[in-house]
C-alpha cells in the first residue's frame, strides 16, 4: 500500500528569514493524521536567508539528522562540535540526554536549503554525540547510497535506531529499486525534480509511506534527489 503526502498539503510557515515546510505536525502546525510514520518524526524542508539562522536551543532524545541541498550550514553544540556543512554530506546529532546546538547560514549572499529530519531512538538517555560525512555522488544511471543506519553498515552514519536512509541521485530516466525485509515500512522523499513510485508520480516535496510491499521501483522524470527511509 502506498498513501502520498503531497507538498501542497504540508505546514507551511514564511517567517521572512526562514521558508519551512512540515511534511508532519511540528511547532505551531498540527494535524492529527500527520504525527510522523513510524519511528520517522520529523521532515523539515528549509529555507535559510543569508546571515539567519536558529539561535542556540536545546534538545533531547532525538536522533536528527540534516541534509543540506543547497547553500552551507553552520553548526555549533554544547560538545564543542563547529562545522559547516555542505551539498553531498550528512549530519548525524543524537540528542540523547541532552544537547545544545545552534544552526546558521554563514553566506553574506545564498539562502541555504536543507531537510531537517528527526528520528525516534531505540531508547531513553543515550549520551549525546555528533557526526558528520561527505558522501560520494551517485552514477549517471542512479543509485541508491547508504548514508544512515542503525549498525553504520557500508560506511553509512550511525543512529540509535534501527532505521536506514538511502540517499538516490537519478538522471532523467533512470531507474532504482529497493526491496523491504518482512516487516518493513518505507517513506520516500522527493527533494528535487519529479519520479515515479510504481507509476505514481511524485514531484518535489511530495512525500509516501509504504506498507506490505516487497519491492519499491523508482523512475525519474528528468535529473531528481531522493530520500528512502527503511523503517521497522
Amino acid at each position: 500500500m502506498i498513501q502520498l503526502r503531497p507538498s501542497s498539503e504540508r505546514g507551511h510557515f514564511d517567517f521572512g528569514w526562514l521558508d519551512t515546510y512540515h511534511t508532519f505536525s511540528f511547532g505551531d502546525y498540527h494535524h492529527p493524521d500527520h504525527m510522523g510514520f513510524r519511528v520517522l518524526r520529523v521532515i523539515n524542508e528549509d529555507r535559510v536567508q543569508p546571515g539567519q539562522g536558529f539561535g542556540t536551543h536545546p534538545h533531547r532524545d532525538m536522533e536528527i539528522v540534516t541534509v543540506v541541498l543547497e547553500g552551507a550550514l553552520e553548526h555549533r553544540d554544547s560538545l564543542g562540535t563547529g562545522s559547516v556543512i555542505r551539498p553531498g554530506e550528512v549530519q548525524c546529532m543524537s540528542a540523547g540526554k541532552g544537547i545544545t546546538h545552534s544552526e546558521f547560514n554563514p553566506s553574506k549572499a545564498e539562502p541555504v536549503h536543507l531537510l531537517q529530519i528527526w528520528i525516534l531512538p531505540d531508547q531513553r538517555g543515550h549520551d549525546p554525540r555528533y557526526d558528520q560525512k561527505k558522501f560520494p555522488a551517485g552514477t549517471p544511471e542512479g543509485r541508491l547510497q547508504l548514508v544512515v543506519s542503525g549498525s553504520g553498515r557500508d560506511g553509512s552514519l550511525s543512529i540509535h535506531q534501527d532505521a536506514e536512509i538511502y540517499a538516490g541521485k537519478l538522471a532523467d530516466g533512470a531507474e532504482m529499486a529497493h526491496r523491504l525485509r518482512p516487516d518493513r515500512h518505507a517513506w520516500v522523499q522527493v527533494a528535487r525534480g519529479a519520479l515515479s513510485l510504481d507509476g505514481r508520480r511524485l514531484s518535489a516535496g511530495d512525500g509516501a509511506a509504504v506498507s506490505g510491499q516487497e519491492r519499491l521501483s523508482l523512475k525519474a522524470e528528468g535529473p531528481s534527489e531522493a530520500l528512502l527511509f527503511d523503517l521497522p
